[in-house]
């Protein structure tokens, strides 16, 4: 069930009302916490606080990260865009084209910033849904241009829905990365020990399920599968529907010795074929 959100700031400003849903969380019998955008009888409804505030940003890092003039750096909530050249990390194709659109929208300019359930990450960056003082959802904009991925990372989904619309969207229209060879699906076959990092589309049928304590694996093959972490299940479908189907799963591939396992966190990360 979603529920409008109205966002507002300090003063006579208003940014527009937002699409948003509940975020439910309940513990199973093995002790085990769960979190879904679709409630249980026993979940409780997470009390997010939007944190909204006006802040000017002193500096675009990249497609998907600035530092404001008070100093905090911000990761927005949602996306992910290609890598900018930096130490320790090469430039991924399409990376600059996000970074150069995001300074021209943002550099020295003030925005709104709405929060989720999780308010920073492993890096201690302020995790955010970014607005424009024109009213105008950054992040959102960003995957309609191409120019990001959708990038889940649950209980975060107040904007899932509206996030994966816009990218079917830009997926269909070819636009930014969706036109690019380097963002193109790839057989799970050809998945290999040189070219698996970075972001995968991958493509093939489920042959079966393999589970774990922690995760349910839906197999490729045997030596590549998709991992769902067991807590998570409920924001997919039953995984056995997924069985003898044609799929194609995004996300970032984890390898282990000759095995290779993409992580899906939420249903909008792999999408039925025929």
């Amino acid at each position: 069930m979603t529920k409008r959100w109205v966002l507002c700031a300090l003063g006579m400003l208003l940014v527009s009302a937002a699409q948003g849903g509940d975020v439910y969380r309940w513990t199973d019998a093995q002790g085990r916490r769960h979190y879904s955008d679709r409630g249980t009888e026993s979940a409780e409804v997470l009390s997010v606080d939007p944190g909204i505030a006006l802040v000017e940003v002193e500096r675009v890092y990249d497609g998907d990260t600035i530092l404001l003039a008070n100093g905090e750096k911000i990761r927005f909530l949602g996306v992910n865009t290609p890598e900018v050249a930096g130490r320790n990390k090469s430039a991924e194709a399409g990376g600059e084209q996000a970074k150069a659109w995001l300074r021209a929208k943002l550099e020295r300019q003030k925005v709104y910033l709405e929060g989720d359930v999780e308010k920073q990450d492993k890096y201690q960056r302020r995790l955010a849904y970014v607005f424009t003082e024109s009213r105008e959802f950054v992040n959102l904009e960003l995957v309609r241009a191409g120019l990001a991925m959708v990038n889940i990372f649950p209980p975060n989904l107040k904007y899932v829905d509206s996030l994966l619309a816009a990218q079917r969207d830009a997926e269909r229209a070819g636009l930014g990365i969706w036109g690019r060879s380097e963002y193109a699906a790839q057989p799970y076959a050809s998945l290999n020990a040189e070219n698996y990092h970075g972001w995968k589309r991958l493509t093939g049928r489920i042959s079966g399920i393999k589970r774990t304590a922690k995760y349910s694996y839906l197999q490729f093959s045997d030596g590549v599968a998709v991992a769902v972490e067991n807590r998570y299940a409920s924001l997919f479908p039953p995984l056995a529907s997924y069985v003898g189907r044609q799929v194609e799963a995004r996300g970032w591939v984890r390898r282990s010795k000759d095995k290779f396992a993409l992580q899906a966190r939420h249903g909008g990360d792999i999408l039925l074929g025929d």
